[in-house]
Parts: structure tokens; sequence; C-alpha cells
């Protein structure tokens, strides 16, 4: 009988090397930009002012949010900040409004001009196109039924005598005249239609 070949076989090759465990430490570039990182924002938050930017973002304080103060016996309404709590966040502190959204309250003639004009848009709200101080703004602002007699006047009186206004305040007998005499339940319809109640005899 023939002795057959031997048949040698080769190895199996694999289509992976075997892993090995490698030490690859971070590249100093990397680290670099880590530390460089920790380091700017620990020294932002050590020299930064606490409490920000002041001409960023709602400055208002904890009072002004908080509304109107209880006040004191035999004082009426605070109309400052009555106007803190209800008109700021839109109109700005300095009545100035914001261009193109919110119009402004100093200098406005729907302001300084009839008090009937006032009193029924606190009492009733106003929307559509308005034309203030020679631009025209198209918006809403709601009727301020949350509010008093008493506080609706204190906070007219405050808009219409403050930053340049210098009009007349306005009592709280009027805004009582004026829902009786004008028992609308749905706001202005924009400016054209707040002059037609000035044009009309009180």
């Amino acid at each position: 009988m023939l002795n057959e070949p031997e048949i040698h076989h080769q190895p199996q090759q694999r289509e992976n090397a075997e892993p090995d465990e490698v030490r690859r430490p971070m590249p100093l570039v990397v680290a670099a930009v880590a530390v460089s990182m920790v380091l700017f924002g620990a020294g932002y938050i050590l020299l930064s002012d606490p409490f920000g930017t002041p001409g960023l973002g709602d400055r208002r304080t904890v009072a002004e949010l908080s509304g109107p103060a209880p006040s004191a016996s035999g004082a009426g309404p605070d109309g400052k900040q009555l106007y803190a709590a209800n008109c700021l966040a839109c109109h700005q502190a300095t009545g100035k409004g914001l261009p193109g959204v919110f119009p402004p309250l100093d200098g406005s003639e729907w302001v300084a001009g009839d008090k009937r004009t006032v009193v029924n848009i606190l009492l009733h709200g106003i929307t559509g196109e308005i034309a203030v101080s020679g631009s025209t703004y198209k918006g809403a602002m709601p009727a301020f039924n949350q509010l008093s007699d008493q506080e609706l006047a204190a906070l007219a009186t405050y808009v219409r005598s403050g930053w340049s206004n210098k009009a007349d305040p306005i009592e709280p007998e009027l805004f009582e005249q004026e829902r009786k005499a004008n028992p609308r339940t749905t706001p202005f319809a924009g400016g054209d239609e707040l002059k037609a109640l000035s044009a009309k005899t009180p």
C-alpha cells in the first residue's frame, strides 16, 4: 500500500488581528483645551457680575413682580407699583414701549388727551391698529378688570403724570361713570373707534 503524502494545513488567517491592550494617552492638545476651558469657566464665574448685565433681560425686582403692597391707612393705591405689576413688561420702566411692538405711553397723545380715552382703554382694552406718536402699532391690550376703580384711577394718574407727561389726574368716579355709559364687552377696534369715542359728548 502506497503511503499517502502528508498534507500540511496552513493556519487559518483571521480577518482582524487579535485584540491587545495598548495604552493610548490623551493627546496633549486635547488636554490643553480641556484645562483652558475649565480655567476660563472658573475665572468667568469669579470675576463676573453676580446679578448679570443690567442692560439685558427682565430687570424687574421681586417687589415689582409681587404687585402693589397694601396701602397704609388713609392712603390710596400706589400708581407706580400698579404700573410695575401690570404695564412695565410691555411699556417698559421708561414708558417708551418697544419700537414696532408695544406703543409708548410717554408723550402719547392718547394718554395726555381726553381722560375718557384712557379710562375706556383700561376698562375695555383695545385691539387692532393704532397710531401713537407718529408710528403705527398693531396688537392687543387687555382690559384691566382685575383692578378696582381706585386702583385704575391711581394707575391712570401715574401714567398721565409720569415721565414727560403733565396731564391732569383722573378720579375713580370717572371709571364708574364710563362703565355705565359704555357697557361694552369687547375691546375697542383700534384707534379709529377710540377717536369716535372721544368725539362723543360725555
